[in-house]
């Protein structure tokens, strides 16, 4: 089952691997593919909004856009 995750005005797909017990995210509305994982709901949106940090910030380091 996937389900939708919002941070910072940004959506991603999150599904469950049940095998591996943890959630993976991944965006679905910017240019580049931005991946994340976790094994508890609140570590994943911590996760979401410090890989959207990471991407931002090295779009800044290299003058390219986020879009």
């Amino acid at each position: 089952m996937m389900t939708r995750m919002h941070c910072d005005g940004h959506d991603a797909i999150i599904e469950f691997d049940e095998r591996a017990n943890v959630f993976h995210g991944e965006t679905i509305d910017l240019r580049d593919v931005i991946t994340f994982q976790a094994s508890s709901a609140s570590d994943l949106r911590q996760a979401f909004a410090e890989s959207l940090e990471d991407y931002f910030a090295f779009c800044a380091k290299l003058a390219e856009s986020a879009d």
